[in-house]
């Protein structure tokens, strides 16, 4: 295939990627009136959800971490202890920043 034949199809693989997905009835409505509110369409709103869904903290949320340590003293333990685990057990990638 050409650069430019293979570029031109992955645009189109890029841009339309046809799903299903099954959403409640009441927060369809919701998220209709929101999208009319914000003069966009369904779509364009619940694909601007899910791009900031993707990029928030792909981690544990530094509360939930926070709220764990301050439970007593073992479970403050515990839970840097399983930081480190994790931290040390990841081989592919770096460790994150818990």
């Amino acid at each position: 295939m050409q650069r430019g034949a293979k570029a031109a199809c992955d645009i189109f693989i890029n841009i339309f990627m046809p799903t299903t997905v099954h959403i409640p009835d009441a927060l369809l409505k919701s998220v209709d009136r929101r999208a009319k509110a914000l003069g966009i369409s369904r779509n364009r709103l619940i694909v601007r959800a899910l791009e900031q869904a993707a990029r928030e903290r792909p981690g544990w949320a530094p509360e939930f971490l926070e709220r764990l340590r301050n439970v007593d003293q073992e479970t403050s333990g515990a839970v840097d202890e399983l930081l480190v685990a994790v931290k040390d057990a990841r081989r592919s990638k770096e460790p994150r920043d818990l």
